[in-house]
Parts: structure tokens; sequence; C-alpha cells
């Protein structure tokens, strides 16, 4: 299949399901009444929820069904572990579940299965986390999904699990977008939860993408979770026709430190599939990011990494990472991941087709670049979601 055929993107076995939670919605609609469906504000929100046709158009030569693989699927007794990936020295992943309140167009798991860890499997992670194998390096677990606050039983679970069977554990950081998808989620059990392990730090990270997802309800829900004692930090995809403008990103970074949002990662959008529309150029994030760490517009404590979500992991973004670039629109990065290290952490890790290994042992990566196209179709947004049948149908024959 090559690039401008028809397949139906999303999850496995079909098309990435539009999600969109009754918050959510209430909020499209209230912004769409008060500035219009054409307004920035009103697409920034859209053209992160509402499926578009030209997700169905995939390049599979180029585009990813995840954005990387890494799974450990060998734990040191020879048992196999579900739900667990480890690309770094200190950090461990735990994907919880993969369900999620509402499906953001541009999902790094979008492909994936839907599955949630069960009790045990959650024990058997906590315990491989504080094994002689991991307990010397490991220091933070990050629990992530899907969204894990979508199951606050199974999170407490995995923190009490963690507490008990991996006290090397100092940290546990919980990726999750509930602020902005149902806030109220966010109530007296989960502040509780947080409050009952006060000998754990504990970090959220979340992706606020523009300045108008800060609405007076997601602003209580993180205010409640900072009374805890909750640390809260943002990363975020650069996105093509919602925050790829210095308007746009001064606007935010001002929010999130008056927020008390600690910044971390703006990401190159990564080259999952379908979702070219949304992929900016590696240069117009360079130049994005040059301009906002040297504008004086908000605070230098507000001042994010540029990175992107390589096959291998993240890589911070410089004029000299950039090794070289073919004519098929990719790019070689530079990288200082050494293959012994990874192999070392994660016994059953395997480097990608993408990687290759330098002369001094480190690994280099192909990354597949955007493009600085216009976002906009030759249709009305509002009329984009009555196609997604017919294009599907095209996709299936």
């Amino acid at each position: 299949m090559k690039e401008g055929q028809c397949r139906v993107a999303g999850s496995i076995g079909g098309q990435f399901k539009e999600l969109i939670s009754p918050f959510l919605q209430r909020k499209l609609d209230e912004t769409g009444k008060r500035f219009g469906s054409g307004s920035r504000q009103y697409l920034a929100i859209a053209r992160q929820y509402i499926t578009d046709p030209r997700e169905a158009f995939v390049d599979v030569d180029n585009e990813r069904d995840r954005h990387y693989h890494s799974e450990q699927f060998t734990g040191v007794d020879g048992t196999r572990l579900r739900g667990i990936e480890r690309l770094y020295r200190r950090t461990g992943l735990m994907i919880l579940t993969t369900a999620c309140k509402a499906h953001c167009r541009w999902c790094l798991r979008g492909q994936y299965d839907v599955d949630t860890l069960s009790p045990e499997e959650i024990r058997s992670a906590a315990k491989h986390f504080g094994s002689p194998a991991c307990r010397d390096d490991v220091r933070e677990i990050l629990i992530t999904g899907g969204d894990p606050l979508m199951a606050r039983v199974l999170v407490e679970c995995a923190i009490a699990e963690i507490s008990q069977h991996a006290p090397n554990v100092e940290i546990i950081r919980i990726g999750t977008r509930m602020f902005m998808q149902d806030p109220g989620r966010i109530d007296d059990a989960m502040v509780a939860m947080f409050n009952k392990y006060r000998h754990l730090r504990f970090e959220i990270g979340t992706h606020f993408n523009h300045p108008v997802e800060f609405w007076p309800e997601t602003v209580e829900s993180m205010w409640r979770l900072q009374e805890a004692g909750v640390l809260i930090y943002n990363q975020h995809p650069l996105l093509k026709g919602v925050n790829d403008s210095l308007e746009t990103l001064d606007e935010l970074y001002d929010l999130l430190r008056g927020h008390a949002v600690e910044a971390h990662y703006l990401f190159h959008c990564v080259p999952m599939f379908g979702m070219n529309h949304h992929r900016t150029s590696v240069t117009r994030g360079l130049e994005l990011i040059n301009r906002l760490t040297s504008s004086g517009a908000f605070s230098g404590r507000a001042k994010p990494h540029f990175a992107a979500m390589t096959d291998i992991g993240k890589v911070s973004l410089y004029e000299e990472t950039i090794l070289k670039r073919s004519d098929a629109n990719e790019i070689l990065l530079q990288t200082g991941y050494r293959l012994d290290d990874r192999t070392r952490w994660n016994p059953s890790y395997l480097p990608p087709r993408s990687a290759e290994v330098d002369d001094e042992g480190f690994m280099r990566v192909w990354y597949k670049d955007g493009c600085d196209d216009p976002y906009e179709t030759d249709r009305p947004h509002d009329e984009l979601p009555a196609l997604i049948p017919l294009v599907a149908a095209v996709a299936r024959s």
C-alpha cells in the first residue's frame, strides 16, 4: 500500500473511534457559541477530537502503528510480564489501562488494543521493578495509558503494590488528560488517595495544547491536587492548526507558569498512522522554540524542551542533533543512548530497523519529518465528520 491509497486508521481491527466526553462536548458548544465555529479557539478543541477524513489515508512505509516497541515481556524469574516498558535507567513504565475518557486524534496509543492490567499483573510488575535487576537503578515509575485516572481503584492498587514490593521507587508519575476531559473525576476520593501515600512524591503529566483549555473547572481540579502536594507538569505535541504559532505558544506557557504547571516537553508530533495533517516540519518547530526561548514574553522558568518521540525514545532537538536528511523526508538524529545500556536495562530489547549504532556505541535513529502545508481542507470543518462513513467504506473495498 503506497501513499494516497486508502486505509482505515485507528485502533487495531478498525478505525480509531471518535470519543468526546460530555464535559468536552459542552465546552465545544460553549466555545462555538462564544467565538464562532471557525474561530481558533473552537478549532483548537475540534481538531484534537473530531475525526478527520485524512486519518484514513496512510503511508504505511513511513508512518507508525506505535511510537516505539519496547514492551518488556520477561521478568527475572522467567515469568511473562504485560504492560511494562523500560527505555531509561531510572524510570520504569506501567501501562495500567489503554482506556480514555476521550480520544485525542493524535494519540500515541490509538493503534493499541483496549486492555487493562489485572491486580495480579500489577503486583508482578511492582515486584519486577523492586527486583535485583531494577532496584539499584529504578527510582521512579510512570503509570500511563490510556488514562490511568479512568480507574482510580487500579491506580491505588499500583501505588500500594509499588510501596510494598519496590521500596527503591521514590517518585510515581501519572499521565492524564482528565483535567480537561472530565475534571469532576478529581474528587475527594482521589485527593485522599494521594494524601494517603505522602511518603512518595507524586507528579502528574498532562497535555495542555492550547490556552482555551484552561477552563475554570480544569483549574479547580488541578488546584485540588496541588493542595495535596502533587506536582503537575505539561508535555504536549506541536499540532498544525492548533498551536503551531508563536502567539498561541506564548500565551500557553504564560498560563502554565501562572498556574504552577511545570513546562516539560514540546514534542514534534509523532508520525502515527493517519496523523500527517497534524505534523509540522522539524524546522518549523526549531524556529518556534528558538523564538519562544528568546522572546521574553513569559518567565524563563516556563521554557520547554523541544523533542521528538523516536523509535528508540525521546531525543531533544537542536540543529546539531540532525546529522543528515534522506530523499524520503527522513532525518537521522544523533542520540546519547547506548545500545549496551538499553539491553542491560531491558534484556528483551531489540533495536528497530530505523536505528543504527555509531563507532562509539551510541544509537542514531531515522525519524520521519513532517511538512508545513496548511492544515485546512477544501471543505468546511463542520462537514468533515459526515464524510467518515464514506471514506471508511472506500477503505474497506
